[in-house]
C-alpha cells in the first residue's frame, strides 16, 4: 500500500512523455540569474526535440528579460499542467540560453508555430533581420506525473 506522500510524489515521465508534453504545452516559466539575482517570466514557447524557443516581446525599458538571458551562463524553465480532477504533470529543462542569429529564425519560427501560445502572431512581425528570439539549448530534463496520463 502507498502512503499519501508516495501519490503526492508521482512517478518520472519517461523521455518520450518529456518530449509529447513540452509538444503539447506552450507556456511555463523561464528562470535566469544575473549577478545571484533571479528572475522568473511566464512565456509561451516552441520546442523542435532540442531546444526551447522564447519570443521576448514587451520590452521593458531597461530590457530586463533580455539582460538576464544574456548574464546566465544557464537557465531552466518549467512547464505544467493541472487537470480539475487534480492530476498533474511537469517538466523542468535546463542549459544554455542565447539569443539565435538571423540564420536560425526559420528553425525557430516553425517550433514556436507548432506550439506557442497565440502562434498566429508571429505572423504579424517580421522578425527575420533582428529576431528577438532566445533558444535554450536543453541538456538536461525531467518531468513528474500524478493521477492518469
Amino acid at each position: 500500500m502507498s502512503s499519501s506522500y508516495e501519490t503526492l510524489l508521482g512517478s518520472e515521465m519517461d523521455e518520450s512523455g518529456i518530449d509529447e508534453f513540452l509538444r503539447r504545452t506552450g507556456v511555463g516559466v523561464l528562470s535566469m540569474s544575473a549577478d545571484g539575482v533571479p528572475y522568473g517570466v511566464p512565456l509561451s514557447f516552441g520546442y523542435d526535440g532540442e531546444h526551447l524557443y522564447f519570443l521576448f516581446v514587451g520590452r521593458s525599458a531597461e530590457l530586463r528579460k533580455e539582460t538576464y538571458a544574456e548574464r546566465s551562463e544557464e537557465a531552466s524553465f518549467v512547464a505544467f499542467d493541472v487537470d480539475a480532477d487534480g492530476n498533474w504533470r511537469s517538466v523542468i529543462v535546463a542549459g544554455p540560453i542565447d539569443r539565435i542569429t538571423p540564420g536560425e529564425w526559420d528553425a525557430a519560427r516553425a517550433a514556436l508555430a507548432d506550439n506557442a501560445f497565440e502562434s498566429d502572431l508571429l505572423s504579424a512581425h517580421d522578425l527575420r533581420e533582428h529576431p528577438n528570439v532566445w533558444a535554450l539549448d536543453v541538456e538536461e530534463r525531467s518531468g513528474r506525473v500524478v493521477g492518469s496520463e
